[in-house]
């Protein structure tokens, strides 16, 4: 028998090129209505739910690593991140040696997460996928082989249907041959007849039975397994993403802490660069004290500097004590006491100016305890209940303290004039820093 190369004889190659050649016309008979084809309902919704089955796997399968794609990616901005951060770290900041460690511990986090993907979850779901492509292949040669049964079952009842038709014709020039030939030359033909219908006949019974034999075999085998290969995505999925959300949740509560910790490391060197500037502030306050002194006292038709702003405000102490309302009136008629003794140098007139001055406006038009206005050269916000928020341009009426000892160093008692001259009470009144304002 010829070669026509690779070990394929043109024996065999002809013999598949029958068959396809058959197949194909016996789809053409099927989809024309004139050949009834093997169909199996129970069998075909298998069928879709394998289709879709795998659908859906290797969407999982493409969605897993393209979610592992995306960690990959936050790793490496991570990691870039910490480098930068330690890098520009200063040696003489808070934290240095957390903060290295911190980042080697992200770095080793970010890469226990991916591989614990990798190995819980997309691994399983590659291998998963495996069966697949068997599977689909033996279901499409079961497609075939099922063509192959319908093709040998027609020709073998089309061979049924016309034996009676061939014996028929076989006998007929049977009358004729008579007239031309010997008898035993007709017993002859008549045989030969018969000896061909009936080889036909058993070769197409053969043959399908041959491939009834084939096509049930692979039915039956895919009938096992597709089912049991159906209900078995539920615990692939289960596991997949069980095993997801655990790493997931253990990634995100170690990331957590560390968090924590970077912010931390932050919320201290912010502690000890502020440290640091209260006290380079405290020791300019110290040489400049003289300088502050002189500066409240200048004129109201002095501007204030462009561009300069003011330190921060003092330091507030806690809270002393408030003194009893006895206390309180005492420490209040000691001090009018004191003004009311008169000195014996002073001029009997400038005793009755000062008087009149008194008389003319203090009582009525300026708050009790009025000491004398400032002006707000710069917005302070105030930063608790008992302070006075002060806008630049506001007019305050500096008030004495109930209990000189409750005065902290720098801050002063008063209320806004505005506030004065609508409501002529006190209940607005609050301290603010004395050097946001200039005395008018």
């Amino acid at each position: 028998m010829a070669e026509t190369g690779k070990g394929v004889t043109a024996g065999k190659l002809a013999i598949s090129v029958q068959k396809r050649l058959t197949r194909a016309q016996e789809k053409v008979l099927q989809k024309l209505g004139k050949a009834d084809e093997t169909r199996d309902a129970a069998f075909e919704e298998m069928v879709a739910n394998f289709n879709k089955q795998m659908a859906e796997g290797t969407k999982l399968h493409k969605d897993l690593k393209a979610y592992l794609a995306a960690v990959k990616t936050m790793h490496d901005a991570s990691r870039r991140l910490q480098d930068c951060l330690a890098d520009m770290y200063e040696p003489d900041w808070f934290g240095k040696e957390e903060m290295d460690t911190l980042a080697e511990d992200t770095d080793t986090l970010w890469l226990d997460y991916h591989q614990s993907i990798t190995e819980k979850s997309l691994s399983p779901m590659d291998t998963y996928l495996t069966q697949f492509p068997d599977i689909k292949a033996r279901i499409a040669k079961r497609d075939r082989k099922m063509v192959d049964f319908d093709s040998a079952r027609h020709h073998f009842a089309s061979l049924q249907k016309g034996k009676k038709k061939d014996e028929a014709k076989i006998a007929k020039p049977a009358a004729l041959l008579e007239m031309a030939a010997p008898s035993w030359a007709q017993g002859l033909i008549s045989a030969h007849q018969v000896a061909q219908t009936n080889l036909s006949y058993n070769q197409a019974e053969e043959d399908l039975g041959r491939a009834q034999k084939i096509f049930e075999e692979l039915n039956v085998e895919l009938q096992d397994e597709l089912p049991a290969l159906w209900d078995s995505r539920v615990g692939v999925y289960v596991n997949t993403f069980q095993s997801l959300a655990g790493h997931q949740e253990k990634f995100h509560r170690e990331m957590g802490k560390l968090t924590q910790n970077l912010n931390d490391i932050m919320t201290k060197l912010e502690e000890q660069r502020q440290l640091k500037k209260a006290g380079a502030a405290a020791a300019k306050t110290g040489d400049g004290a003289k300088s502050e002194e002189a500066n409240h006292s200048e004129s109201a038709s002095s501007p204030p500097k462009v561009g300069q702003r003011p330190g921060p405000p003092p330091s507030r102490p806690p809270p002393r004590l408030t003194p009893s309302p006895d206390q309180r009136k005492q420490h209040v008629d000691l001090l009018e006491g004191e003004a009311s003794e008169p000195d014996a140098n002073t001029d009997a007139t400038a005793s009755s100016t000062q008087q009149g001055a008194v008389t003319n406006g203090s009582d009525t038009e300026l708050p009790p305890g009025f000491l004398y206005k400032v002006k707000a050269i710069h917005d302070y916000a105030a930063t608790d209940g008992d302070e006075l928020e002060l806008k630049t341009g506001d007019v305050v009426l500096t008030l004495a303290f109930d209990n000189p000892d409750e005065q902290d160093d720098g801050w002063l008692m008063g209320v806004k004039e505005s506030h004065w001259v609508q409501n002529k009470d006190v209940s607005a009144k609050g301290v603010f820093p004395e050097n946001f304002t200039q005395k008018v």
